[in-house]
């Protein structure tokens, strides 16, 4: 079963603070995010004037488009996130550097060994690199026909590529107008130059 992907606070920042939620939601279906990520994305929407039109974008989601995830602690959540952090979840809670991505996986983690297919959308480097030991672990779990679902992780370079030649970006013109202002909020993004978004294989 699919399960709603499971996005990051900053993946969220960069595109809502860009009023590029369309966008996002147009190429990914309908989200969900940790409360500690909804806490997150709103607190940085305040306290930075480059992402203060996020919590705009974010207060007009409905829940069609964005549910929020309860981290209310139960015992699959905190063995999730004990596996991950090697900390207890009520001691992990207490620390906020990167618990926003600690949660996305954990809540993906959670719905992927009920059964469902589940997409998490991280920018981050370590945060990403979990996801991945993470996903590796389920897929070793199936291959030993233990009935567990996927996960499977995107980026923002993932989004914009499905969306190139789409309604949203519909040439390499505006692949760079969005990338441009992207990168204006997010310097762990690489030169576009570097990326595959131009590339012949992208736009056929």
């Amino acid at each position: 079963m699919s399960h709603r992907p499971i996005i990051d606070a900053g993946p969220g920042l960069n595109f809502f603070s860009i009023n590029k939620e369309r966008l996002l939601i147009g190429t990914l279906g309908p989200l969900c995010a940790p409360e500690t990520v909804r806490n997150e994305l709103l607190r940085k929407s305040r306290q930075d004037c480059r992402f203060q039109n996020a919590e705009r974008v974010w207060n007009r989601l409905s829940e069609r488009y964005m549910q929020v995830l309860s981290d209310d602690i139960t015992p699959e959540l905190a063995a999730a996130v004990h596996r991950i952090t090697r900390l207890p979840i009520q001691e992990r809670l207490r620390h906020s550097k990167d618990l926003g991505e600690t949660m996305v996986i954990a809540h993906a983690v959670v719905a992927a060994e009920a059964g469902d297919e589940v997409i998490v959308l991280i920018d981050d480097g370590p945060g990403a690199r979990i996801a991945k030991t993470e996903a590796n672990r389920l897929r070793l779990l199936r291959v030993g026909g233990t009935p567990v679902g996927a996960l499977r992780l995107v980026s923002t370079l993932t989004v914009l590529e499905k969306a190139a030649g789409g309604d949203h970006i519909p040439d390499r013109s505006a692949m760079r107008t969005i990338y441009a202002r992207l990168r204006q909020l997010d310097d762990g993004l690489p030169p576009l130059e570097t990326t595959k978004l131009l590339s012949a294989a992208v736009w056929p």
